[in-house]
């Protein structure tokens, strides 16, 4: 998990290292000539994309003219970007074997790792909820803030994942995952929402929605569920652990190929898998259905496995480094970009055909709409934001600043 928004810290002549869990991206080194170790620059290149695509898609320029590939899916099915948030836990997850286990070779204790663990996902769960869902920081906004979110569910997930790599070996974690995903397909095709038939996984009739409207009244993102909600975040829990098993992996001592291959290979089997079960339980963003795991990990596995193909063993790299600047400060990035959106969202100002509006709006009138079709004005403020970004971050990059909880 990084370490995100503890007080800046400044390394003046160390190469960019970050000792933080997200960050650590270490492998064992293969026996083969050929194997891989020292830092897989391809897991940061691979989180820089997911968190580059995840500003992007959040930041249209008018949510009303958005491409296809750039939406959710209204309800089943995926489309891309339904792939970044699940790719994201699944990252955290390789990450944790990776960092764990240099932690440990340094002498660190368990008990320590444990308060670690505990500490950095209250931080990460409470930063989410008070920094991003408090802004503005009104009373009346905190009296109906949204507790769920994205930040909120990768803590708890890397929170889980952590003890339950702490505590199992592989095959038993292996099962864990496997359980919570058959438990949760049976909890939703079996057990109905009151008022609903069982196996109901509408917007409104699943378990799911049913659990965040009776918890959560009134602090959800929407008045009939949350995509980031109670129920939907046990099956997530088997997406961080399906990055814990894929980290181990990278941990064996096999040659490179032989790895690159295995993750390609599981991966595809994920995605037949995952889409065959579809049929019977769709794949469903919102609802974080069993067969939407189990297909984005395959795709995720198989991302990964291109990725370290292409640039930790042919070396590929010098389309890299955006990549890696985002990807070394990610969960910094989410913040603070989220929280620029937020203040232009906020700022009054006039539009151009004289109504109040804000400073999101006159940005986007002004720079882009008024030369470009709206989908494509929509498109290249999202492209400029993330440029924006891109700048600020390399900036901390060039000064070895790394934001950490």
């Amino acid at each position: 998990m990084s370490e995100l928004l503890e007080p800046l810290t400044r390394t003046q002549e160390a190469p960019v290292k970050v000792s933080a869990p997200e960050i650590a991206t270490e492998v064992v080194a293969s026996s083969a000539p050929n194997g891989l170790s020292g830092r897989l620059l391809s897991l940061d290149v691979f989180r820089g994309l997911t968190i580059a695509a995840m500003v992007l898609v959040n930041n249209a320029g008018d949510g009303q003219h958005v491409y296809g590939p750039l939406r959710h899916a209204p309800w089943h099915g995926w489309t891309p970007t339904d792939l970044i948030f699940p790719f994201f836990v699944f990252i955290v997850g390789v990450a944790i074997p990776l960092a764990f286990q240099r932690r440990l070779e340094q002498g660190g204790s368990q008990r320590d790792l444990y308060l670690k663990i505990l500490r950095r996902s209250l931080l990460i769960f409470f930063i989410s909820l008070i920094v991003l869902h408090g802004f503005p920081y009104t009373l009346e906004k905190f009296q109906h803030i949204r507790i769920p979110g994205v930040l909120q569910r990768i803590a708890v997930c890397y929170l889980f994942a952590s003890l339950i790599f702490l505590k199992f070996r592989w095959r038993a974690q292996t099962l864990l995952a496997g359980a919570l995903l058959v438990g949760y397909w049976l909890a939703l095709k079996l057990i109905p929402a009151p008022g609903f038939a069982p196996g109901d996984l509408t917007m409104e009739g699943s378990l799911t929605s049913w659990v965040d409207r009776t918890l959560l009244p009134g602090h959800i993102y929407r008045p009939q569920y949350d995509p980031e909600g109670t129920l939907s975040t046990i099956p997530a829990i088997a997406t961080c652990l399906s990055g814990v098993l894929a980290g181990q992996w990278l941990q064996t001592k096999r040659e490179a190929l032989d790895k690159i291959a295995g993750l390609f290979g599981f991966g595809a089997l994920c995605v037949v898998v995952g889409w065959c079960w579809n049929l019977a339980f769709p794949i469903n963003k919102a609802l974080w259905t069993s067969s939407y795991v189990i297909f984005t990990t395959g795709l995720a596995l198989q991302l990964l496995a291109l990725c370290m193909w292409a640039i930790d063993l042919k070396g590929y790299q010098r389309w890299t480094k955006p990549f890696v600047i985002f990807g070394v400060n990610a969960l910094a990035l989410f913040v603070f970009s989220g929280l620029l959106a937020r203040a232009f969202s906020v700022i009054p100002t006039t539009k151009l055909d004289g109504t109040p509006g804000d400073l999101k709006t006159w940005l986007y009138e002004h720079l882009f709409a008024t030369w470009l079709s709206p989908i494509n004005a929509s498109l290249a403020y999202a492209l400029a934001y993330v440029l924006l970004w891109l700048g600020l971050m390399t900036i901390l990059y060039r000064r070895r600043i790394f934001i950490k909880v």
